[in-house]
């Protein structure tokens, strides 16, 4: 895939566009999709996989040093093979010509095999030197810079060739696929062989392109019929693992449109006048006082009345106790200059 800088960065797969006049086949955001690689490689390279980095490379060590042992006993076998080759050769009678040269071919294939087991020993221990470029010293340098590299990720002299080099230390390939229009997979490709299965969610431009779309819908829908209002609708759908096209919540806008589009139309008296056992709205307190709603909330604003919004229903209540409306009264009549007024306790 080749890299777009117009615009937003995106990896865009435009081989048949570019050769046979085709479709684009696929065009990701880069943005999101580099954050998502950059975790799992500072994730990879933190101090607890370092030192099972460690412990494994040390299995290795001792894997390849008993190999090594058991091919250094095959050459020793070989070679007393062909020394005893050779004396059997050396003792026939040369008038036995059929034995001589029996002997002789046995000779030559032990010397062939002793050869071919030299090098392939000489050549394993080779490879085994140059893994080891790393002084003890560097090591364990290499290991404390595991700990402070996202750190060190974030600097502003770390350069772009910087950190791809750093990437690419550990990544072989990365494989890109959209296996739905708000989702892609990735696959990090390891070096030596390991793959990562990563996952992200871009960002689309209608419900309609979620993957839950449909099924978000249909339970708005749901609860709007069932009298449920926009706030708590888009608190279960959150609960339940949905979002909006453009963020990781169901806001109450995104609720109150899907219900226009489909002409589920709350009334808005019944909503104004729902009530909520042991509380009061600032309509009904502004009727208990027999005052107008804005003079309640004047003074929420300006905090003579300290109240926060309830986190579940979104408005602001009053404990609706023969104290609270006497507090109130107060209040009004200038006997109070401020009221502070209690949470609903969490249902």
């Amino acid at each position: 895939m080749a890299v777009q800088y117009k615009n937003a960065n995106a990896y865009v797969c435009n081989y048949l566009l570019r050769s046979q006049g085709g479709q684009l086949c696929q065009h990701l955001p880069a943005d999101l999709i580099d954050a998502r690689v950059v975790e799992a490689f500072l994730a990879a390279i933190g101090p607890a996989e370092l030192e099972t980095w460690a412990r494994a490379k040390h299995a290795r060590q001792q894997s390849r040093d008993a190999t090594n042992r058991a091919e250094a006993q095959q050459v020793e076998r070989l070679r007393y093979q062909a020394l005893l080759a050779e004396r059997q050769y050396n003792r026939v009678d040369p008038d036995n010509r059929l034995i001589a040269a029996e002997l002789e071919r046995r000779w030559e294939t032990a010397l062939r095999e002793l050869r071919q087991a030299e090098d392939a020993l000489a050549l394993r221990q080779a490879e085994a030197c140059k893994t080891e470029a790393l002084s003890a010293e560097e090591q364990n340098d290499f290991l404390a810079l595991g700990a402070r590299l996202p750190e060190v990720w974030q600097l502003p002299q770390v350069n772009r060739e910087s950190k791809k080099a750093l990437l690419r230390s550990l990544i072989d390939k990365v494989i890109l696929h959209r296996v739905m229009r708000d989702r892609i997979t990735i696959r990090v490709v390891w070096r030596g062989g390991e793959i990562s299965q990563l996952e992200v969610e871009p960002r689309v431009h209608a419900v309609s392109a979620l993957s839950r779309g449909a099924e978000m819908e249909a339970r708005v829908l749901e609860l709007a019929r069932q009298g449920t209002d926009d706030v708590t609708i888009a608190c279960i759908l959150t609960q339940e693992g949905h979002h909006s096209a453009r963020c990781s919540h169901v806001p109450a806008r995104t609720v109150q449109l899907i219900r226009q589009r489909h002409r589920v139309l709350h009334d808005a008296r019944s909503m104004r006048e729902r009530h909520i056992a042991g509380w009061l709205t600032i309509a009904r307190v502004a009727q208990s006082l027999q005052v107008s709603t804005s003079w309640v909330k004047r003074r929420i604003r300006t905090g003579i009345i300290t109240v926060q919004r309830d986190p579940h229903d979104k408005r602001f209540l009053f404990p609706d106790t023969a104290e609270s409306i006497a507090a109130l009264q107060e209040l009004k009549s200038g006997v109070r200059d401020h009221l502070v007024i209690a949470p609903r306790a969490n249902r």
